[in-house]
């Protein structure tokens, strides 16, 4: 698994809500998730497949049924990556506020 296939897989919004839907209710038939989207069944097929190779899903047999699980581990991949990120806009909004706060300061002058 690559970082760069785990971006390509969650660059599309059908397969940012897979995983959504699997994070939120667990382990899914794919007739379920499917059932979820209005798109073909081997356009829905190819979504689960980028999944599957970007490590973000897994698939087991149970009986005639194939369930999809979240494998969240390459998601630790993308928070990493944009880490850095979320620190260079901590500091641009707390210096905005530090601004505005001032801004109020001068309000406040006679």
């Amino acid at each position: 698994m690559s970082e760069t296939a785990v971006f390509a897989a969650l660059a599309n919004p059908v397969r940012r809500e897979v995983l959504q839907v699997l994070r939120e209710q667990g382990p899914q038939p794919v007739a379920a998730l499917a059932a979820r989207f209005d798109i073909a069944r081997p356009s829905f097929s190819e979504h689960l497949k980028v999944l599957r190779d970007a490590g973000l899903a897994s698939e087991t047999r149970s009986g005639r049924q194939r369930l999809y699980r979240l494998e969240a581990a390459p998601l630790a991949e993308v928070r990493d990556w944009l880490a850095p990120f979320e620190a260079f806009w901590g500091e641009r909004l707390k210096a905005l506020g530090d601004v505005l706060d001032d801004l109020d300061d001068l309000d406040d002058l006679p």
